[in-house]
């Protein structure tokens, strides 16, 4: 068999990636004996792409595979129609199975950035629709339900917001049921011992380790399992990294540009910048520090940089940064700028601020009266105080027209 890297668990305490833990000192010793074990971490496919935030667990689960630990991926084909009411005050929408079957077949293209699907040491994605499909309802209750006191439940965390509102639904207090039964088919059908997650899935991890007790006493066996979380990133105002005021930082090309996804990672939080480097990158700790305490913005460049050629590869983390630099210096490189096709017959017809609005350099028209009032906004390095400016042909370059609001976010706007 062999060996695993020994260190793995110093590694994560270092960086800070685990936060909470079922059985600590049972989880160090698994880690340090050498002996290599199977994880899983469970995501509910209710998009067709993941943006940067989603892929926290990814990054860990990443760290358990080089370590030469077996690493599953669940998608939650059968939660994800149910939906996890953790912080939610409504229910989720309901997906259909073509919905979900399509996202899942999405997904996976993305998860490749993150985990090997090849080699002596494949990590494996399983379907949670395959274990529950064709499970007798009464065969489930008697067998899981019978384990899950109702009081316990409510008092849960993650209830609280759909308590609350007054709208918990019997449906959704089905997730938990069956996100702790998932813990139980894997580890009968792989060994698996260990699930990873976000910190606020710590009620839905900690059920499964519990019902698992709860069977070993009532089939006497000797089963153990441990439940751990990875802290959330989170903003200073408390709300999941992964978004900007222009939008999702995806991770697919197709839905957004490489200068987009290097801008999205520089306008980190300084509060978050030390996490996003122990999750995505290599560099050591002692390192990070130190680059954050000499220069907060080159210390985002580097840290955009790595980011971007970690998920978007080297020619586009080049080219990304370059125009970051040039543009940054008001220099007149673009192209490798984000670009806006124009329709020639709104020339001399659209005013500046529709076209901020239809670009998404602002997020309402509201926003970008503002911005062009406070003298934020300029063309090619020149700046309009008129929302109701016309553009004009004459605002065109052989380069087109650069649109700017503040120092950071500029367009490329092109005839079409």
């Amino acid at each position: 068999m062999k060996k695993t890297d020994t260190n793995l668990y110093n590694i994560l305490k270092e960086r800070g990636l685990l936060y909470q833990c079922t059985d600590e000192e049972k989880l160090k010793k698994s880690l340090e004996s050498g002996t290599p074990i199977t994880l899983y971490e469970g995501t509910d496919p209710t998009m067709d792409s993941l943006h940067i935030g989603h892929c926290v667990p990814y990054c860990i689960l990443r760290r358990f595979q080089k370590a030469g630990h077996k690493v599953l991926l669940l998608m939650g084909g059968a939660t994800a129609s149910v939906g996890d009411p953790s912080g939610k005050t409504e229910l989720r929408k309901m997906l259909s199975k073509e919905e979900l079957n399509y996202n899942i077949e999405k997904i996976k293209k993305s998860l490749s950035i993150f985990l090997d699907f090849d080699g002596d040491n494949p990590a494996v994605i399983v379907n949670n629709a395959d274990w529950f499909k064709g499970y007798d309802y009464t065969d489930f209750m008697r067998e899981i339900g019978v384990h899950f006191n109702v009081n316990k439940m409510l008092s849960n965390e993650i209830y609280a917001n759909r308590i609350a509102e007054g709208g918990l639904t019997f449906f959704e207090m089905g997730y938990m049921l069956m996100q702790a039964y998932d813990f139980i088919h894997l580890n009968r059908e792989y060994g698996c011992t260990l699930q990873y997650g976000g910190g606020d899935q710590w009620g839905n991890i900690v059920a499964g380790v519990e019902l698992q007790r709860k069977l070993n006493f009532a089939n006497n066996t000797n089963i153990e399992l441990i439940g751990a979380t990875n802290p959330l990133l989170l903003t200073p105002e408390g709300k999941k990294m992964g978004k900007t005021e222009k939008g999702a930082i995806w991770l697919d090309r197709d839905k957004i540009s490489a200068y987009d996804f290097y801008q999205g990672i520089f306008q980190t939080p300084d509060a978050c910048v030390e996490m996003m480097f122990a999750l995505f990158t290599d560099i050591s700790m002692p390192e990070v520090k130190e680059l954050i305490n000499k220069d907060i913005v080159m210390a985002k460049h580097k840290m955009a940089f790595e980011i971007t050629k970690f998920v978007r590869g080297q020619v586009d983390a080049e080219n990304a940064q370059t125009a970051s630099f040039n543009l940054f210096k008001g220099g007149s490189d673009l192209d490798n700028a984000p670009t806006f096709e124009l329709d020639k017959s709104e020339i001399n017809k659209i005013i500046l601020v529709d076209l901020l609005a239809e670009t998404k350099l602002v997020t309402s028209k509201s926003e970008g009266r503002r911005m062009i009032e406070q003298g934020a906004v300029t063309i090619n390095g020149k700046a309009v105080k008129q929302f109701n400016y016309v553009i004009s042909e004459n605002d065109f370059t052989e380069n087109g027209l650069m649109l700017k609001k503040g120092k950071k976010n500029i367009i490329r706007v092109v005839k079409k």
